[in-house]
């Protein structure tokens, strides 16, 4: 049994499995998901995982330099559009409007589902490399 960082085995093996670039949806319990991108459910009930505990968790984990919102979050969901401002200090970060992120949405190599029950609480997040 693992002794630190993320125990659900399906997450640790797609963060050991990614490459540069690669990116990982963190989804609200809302977003649809596209044909053919695995999905890793976490949501047990509403608020259950929150978006902000799982992106909280993955990055203790996961080299990210870039993280993708959507821009209705800032006007839609200023709790959690705040909560992840902690998050972003040292990456590099774009909005674009939702219908394009769920495009984008396409291109992951998983969606992980929150239990999070607020508008636009979703983020991609571009992986990076250590060195």
């Amino acid at each position: 049994m693992k002794k630190t960082g993320i125990l659900n085995s399906h997450i640790s093996k797609v963060l050991s499995d990614l490459g540069h670039t690669d990116k990982v949806v963190i989804a609200d319990a809302g977003l649809p998901i596209p044909m053919g991108v695995p999905r890793i459910d976490l949501a047990l009930k509403r608020g259950v995982p929150s978006f902000l505990e799982v992106i909280d968790t993955l990055l203790e984990d996961m080299v990210v330099e870039k993280i993708i919102l959507a821009e209705e979050l800032k006007e839609h969901n200023a709790r959690v559009h705040e909560g992840i401002q902690n998050y972003l200090s040292d990456k590099e970060v774009t909005y674009t409007n939702h219908k394009d992120f769920k495009a984008l949405c396409q291109e992951a190599k998983v969606v992980i589902r929150t239990g999070e029950v607020t508008p636009y609480a979703n983020c991609i997040l571009e992986a990076g490399v250590f060195f």
